[in-house]
């Protein structure tokens, strides 16, 4: 398959006959959404500003500044993604996060603490937006930008690319162009990372999740932390009964602005404590699945 084609076969039913490290069946990676700082915001000089909210779609007109909305980010990195910090801690979880650099820019020290604690950057675009609104060049420019940028700022460069929303036609070719990933995670359809051919370049994505994703709290289809553990929970126990018969991964979104609240995050807290109980279920970064993966593919195994 190349970059641009659909694909709806996939593995089909001859999963590759592999495990992961020290014969693990299932591996989970949990993604914090690092945002704040550059999201859509007259502020910031942008034309329009962003519309989802804790309240729904914001009833603030076009061309009226929207602090109610302005604030609700903040809370994100003033306070939500130090409490997911304490969470991750908690169970010496590592995690990735999907971090857009000019947020990291912004507020350099969630990068050195993330660090720190063992978790992986992952670049999510220059700017908290949507790139297919993007030309070609200028989708190019944001990539080495946001690269130099997370490099300058966490100290070492990001090995993963993720887009807000999806990428544009030219995304994966820019990705490749620029050299330097080990993945992308631009697509939602597997539960297993595949290669793809990019103009001769074996590349690999590493599907990403919008289901088990606290995002849900915004668009209205959550109200409780209970709820959140319970679908989590369920979607783990389905994944770790298929993986006895092939592998699985299984993904996690998260948001400081939204499971940081103090009425959310007792659902993380739950869900890592059930996840952690199971022996055979590998918590990793996305560069560490990458990392294992391509050496799978090195070996023929994938």
């Amino acid at each position: 398959m190349t970059a641009r084609d659909r694909d709806f076969i996939g593995y089909s039913d001859d999963y590759p006959d592999v495990s992961w490290p020290e014969g693990r069946r299932l591996a989970l990676s949990i993604v914090v959404n690092y945002e704040e700082g550059a999201e859509r915001a007259y502020p910031s000089g942008d034309t329009t500003q962003e519309m989802l909210t804790e309240w729904g779609r914001s009833p603030v007109p076009d061309g009226t500044r929207d602090l109610a909305m302005e604030s609700m980010y903040e809370y994100g990195s003033r306070v939500g993604v130090w409490r997911i910090l304490d969470v991750l801690r908690k169970h010496s979880v590592p995690s990735t996060f999907y971090a857009a650099a000019k947020a990291l820019e912004i507020h350099p020290d969630v990068a050195r603490a993330a660090v720190e604690q063992g978790h992986e950057i992952c670049s999510h675009g220059l700017r908290w937006e949507e790139v297919f609104h993007l030309s070609r060049d200028e989708e190019r420019a944001h990539i080495r930008e946001a690269v130099e940028i997370i490099e300058r700022v966490s100290g070492s460069r990001p090995l993963g690319w993720y887009c807000r929303y999806g990428p544009s036609v030219h995304t994966r070719d820019l990705v490749v162009e620029e050299g330097g990933f080990s993945y992308d995670s631009d697509a939602y359809n597997d539960d297993l990372p595949y290669f793809v051919d990019v103009h001769g370049t074996d590349h690999l994505v590493i599907p990403y999740t919008a289901d088990v994703n606290d995002m849900q709290w915004w668009m209205g289809s959550m109200v409780t932390g209970d709820e959140f553990l319970t679908y989590a929970r369920q979607s783990l126990d389905v994944l770790r009964a298929e993986a006895q018969h092939r592998p699985r991964m299984m993904s996690v979104g998260l948001h400081c602005r939204i499971i940081g609240r103090p009425g959310r995050i007792g659902g993380l807290d739950e869900f890592l404590a059930y996840a952690c109980s199971f022996p055979d279920v590998w918590i990793t970064t996305r560069a560490q699945i990458a990392e294992w993966w391509h050496t799978l593919r090195k070996d023929g195994a994938v």
